[in-house]
């Protein structure tokens, strides 16, 4: 069995069970959320921000509870804002992008272009959170999406696969997970380091021309390790270590994405570049 394979298992139970300690244990799976201003497809995007924003959940997300912070807050700032669910998986609700990460990125295709003709134009950027800042990477790479995209921003993003780096000694800790176990996950082989999607997946350079690449990562994240395989390089990547913007920032890795203003207000700034200010500890009242 290939080592990939073998890491699976403890993985996906680790992933499965801290996602069930963050989500609400009423949340719906739902594609809209309406009342908190996103998903408005009457929403037409401004001058000033003249793009809507399409935000990509992590795995065993969904297009609803990754985003209650970072779409109001988006969308207070005066973005259209709109989010998918992905990767769905029979029998299993509520808990997405375990599908097959080639597939998860056809769905994303589809979704911006029913953003793009809703809101009337060409093209969108792109926020995501761990495998939501990896999968658009394949969409624009070998789907099409360069030319329909603006900007990728990667919160936590696994772009070149991530080990466990001893993850399993938390397990006993996320009792529950064990019937995840007896699920084919591929969304999850396919983020091992290693894994023939992550090697197809960079093949020839991390990233495609026209596109503006934003990763943002903490030291604390011990979901994706090493953290710095989360960086990318190439002509136009902007790498963010959080904790050089505020050394006080103890997020990992599910709450630089769910509840960190300091990583949000990079995320401002990768989609407004021009009117960037400086992210700092007082972020978090910005």
């Amino acid at each position: 069995m290939l080592p990939w394979k073998r890491v699976l298992r403890p993985l996906s139970a680790l992933l499965l069970a801290a996602a069930a300690s963050l989500a609400p244990a009423t949340a719906a799976h739902a594609q809209s959320a309406p009342s908190s201003g996103w998903n408005n497809y009457s929403c037409r995007p401004s001058a000033a921000h003249p793009r809507p924003v399409v935000l990509v959940h992590g795995t065993f997300g969904n297009g609803t509870d990754n985003w209650l912070a970072l779409a109001p807050y988006l969308v207070d700032r005066g973005y259209c804002v709109f989010s998918l669910d992905y990767g769905q998986l029979p029998g299993v609700p509520l808990f997405d992008g375990l599908g097959p990460i080639d597939k998860s990125a056809g769905q994303l295709a589809t979704f911006v272009d029913t953003v793009l003709a809703a809101t009337g134009t060409a093209k969108a950027d792109l926020v995501g959170h761990s495998q939501g800042g990896m999968m658009p990477r394949w969409y624009l790479k070998f789907l099409g999406g360069a030319a329909k995209v603006n900007a990728l921003v990667g919160i936590a993003p696994d772009n070149h696969g991530t080990t466990l780096d001893g993850l399993t000694r938390l397990l006993p800790y996320f009792p529950g997970a064990q019937d995840l176990l007896t699920l084919a996950t591929p969304g999850l082989a396919d983020q091992i380091a290693g894994s023939p999607f992550v090697t197809k997946l960079n093949q020839g350079g991390d990233t495609v021309p026209g596109v503006h690449y934003t990763v943002i990562a903490s030291t604390y994240d011990e979901v994706v390790t090493p953290y710095r395989s989360q960086f990318l390089s190439g002509p136009d990547v902007n790498n963010v270590l959080i904790q050089d913007k505020c050394a006080l920032d103890l997020s990992e890795h599910v709450a630089i994405g769910l509840t960190d203003r300091v990583a949000y207000h990079e995320v401002a700034n990768a989609l407004d570049p021009a009117h960037a200010t400086p992210t700092t500890c007082a972020s978090v009242v910005g």
